[in-house]
């Protein structure tokens, strides 16, 4: 934008970009269905990292048996226009059907399933228990030193989670990634 000193008016100009794009970095999920069908994956992939594009999730399974057609649920973050970039390159992709930005579309449930290792005896022992029946997290293993939890929910529960069990004995985890579904009767 640009002040016109005589008078005082503004005016946008081709060279003044910071008034036409945003830098403000959202996190995206997006709801990707492709053929079921080798080397999709690594095409989507190969976007993203062509471009140097982050993905902060990606969980894909095939949801269609009959029709062999996979579902690629990928969390990335960017600006508005790198995310419409990376939706309109996505779509590019032959074996894509459908490229669907959950976060833009409106509500979305996500989930996400974690497996936390605790090693842990004597009080430390009894803490993590009583932390996983608040979190609601199963134990769904346990020896005489160690559990492992099994804990469903957003990302940010399994993170809190996590950082309680680290002065417990939290030794090893594994995620899933997110999982997610618009609400309501739209369909991705």
């Amino acid at each position: 934008m640009a002040l016109n000193i005589a008078t005082g008016s503004t005016s946008h100009s081709a060279y003044d970009l910071r008034s036409t794009f945003s830098e403000v970095v959202e996190k995206h999920t997006l709801a990707v269905i492709v053929d079921n069908e080798p080397g999709v994956l690594a095409r989507v992939i190969g976007l993203f990292s062509g471009r140097g594009y982050n993905i902060e999730s990606l969980t894909v399974a095939e949801t269609d048996h009959q029709g062999h057609l996979s579902r690629i649920t990928i969390v990335t973050a960017g600006t508005p226009q790198i995310i419409d970039q990376i939706e309109a390159q996505l779509g590019r992709i032959v074996q894509v059907r459908a490229v669907h930005d959950l976060t833009a579309e409106g509500p979305a449930v996500e989930r996400e399933l974690a497996l936390l290792k605790v090693v842990a005896t004597g009080d430390h022992r009894v803490e993590a228990l009583r932390l996983a029946d608040i979190f609601r997290a199963k134990a769904v293993d346990s020896t005489l030193g160690s559990f492992v939890f099994e804990i469903t929910g957003t990302p940010e529960k399994v993170d809190a989670f996590a950082d309680l069990m680290r002065p417990l004995g939290l030794q090893e985890i594994a995620r899933t990634g997110v999982a997610a579904l618009s609400r309501g009767v739209k369909t991705a």
